[in-house]
């Protein structure tokens, strides 16, 4: 499926979830995520910083829950 129809899939099944509770907040969640999802889409030079193999190894991540 393509991010056309994976975002139409999404979009009718919050849609249906939101109207479900009566609260539309994640709908324009939703929105906003794939309005973000575009512009990184649309930015060749930005798409590829972000997909590229940086073959770094940053180490082992923190456990959140003993962050300060």
């Amino acid at each position: 499926m393509g991010i056309d129809g994976t975002f139409a899939v999404e979009l009718v099944d919050t849609m249906r979830a939101a109207d479900s509770i009566a609260n539309n907040t994640s709908v324009a969640q939703l929105l906003i995520a794939w309005q973000h999802t575009a512009e990184i889409h649309s930015d060749p030079e930005l798409l590829a910083a972000l997909t590229v193999d940086h073959e770094a190894d940053y180490g082992i991540a923190a456990d959140p829950r003993q962050v300060t």
